[in-house]
């Protein structure tokens, strides 16, 4: 277990504001399970939906930014996991840019690729692995974007969001699965210690210029999308 709780270039939990935080919140007296519980609950509803310049930011920037997607929110969740002593991993993915729409509209949409490099975190508990994806969308952006839905019932794809049951999420952590994009995963990479090893593997293709204009103003477009469903 102890490869699952190292410390690496993206998971940078000796970085003083990562300790200054987990020494603030008190994580580290809590019981194992309360521990995964508190940080899964602060990286899912105070590290708020967003995108970032790159997937490959370490758990500092992610915590500097304030907010995150999939596999930066994952990152500072892994993080904060490893330096509470909690074995974590990650599970790699591509996801259909078709949950994305809403988050991502008009030429960005167009523009963006079919596959879209995704990830949630397994963490161990008593035994178990536990996959947990529904960090990713803070909970004040759920209600809002069901309230914008008008009670849609069933399968719902978009705004980040890939589920069978709309009204019925499963994104609280009680020895359970957690689940908010799961159904629009389209490849499986499989297992990885640590994010810096999927992303040696695997990362977004796109062009140089669509990277620039993704970091430049796509995602600021995206985010500014996002802020709008949660201020509804």
């Amino acid at each position: 277990m102890e490869k699952y709780k190292a410390e690496t270039n993206m998971l940078d939990y000796s970085n003083v504001h990562i300790q200054k935080l987990i020494q603030k919140r008190g994580w580290r007296k809590l019981a194992e399970f309360d521990r995964i519980r508190a940080i899964y609950n602060y990286v899912r509803d105070e590290i708020l939906f967003g995108y970032n310049t790159d997937d490959g930011i370490p758990a500092s920037k992610v915590l500097a930014d304030g907010y995150g997607q999939c596999n930066t929110k994952g990152t500072l969740f892994m993080a904060l996991l490893r330096a509470c002593d909690i074995p974590c991993r990650v599970h790699g993915f591509t996801i259909d840019k078709k949950l994305q729409k809403g988050a991502m509209t008009g030429l960005v949409y167009k523009s963006a690729q079919k596959n879209v490099l995704h990830s949630w975190v397994e963490v161990f508990l008593e035994g178990t692995w536990y996959e947990l994806e529904a960090f990713i969308l803070d909970t004040v952006y759920l209600d809002k974007l069901k309230r914008m839905q008008g009670g849609c019932k069933g399968r719902f794809c978009g705004y980040g969001v890939a589920v069978k049951d709309f009204q019925n999420l499963v994104i609280d952590f009680d020895r359970n699965n957690t689940y908010i994009q799961r159904e629009g995963i389209n490849q499986d990479f499989g297992i990885y210690d640590c994010p810096d090893d999927f992303l040696k593997q695997h990362w977004q293709e796109m062009s140089a210029l669509k990277a620039f204009a993704y970091r430049n103003l796509g995602r600021h477009l995206m985010n500014r999308n996002v802020k709008k469903i949660r201020e509804v």
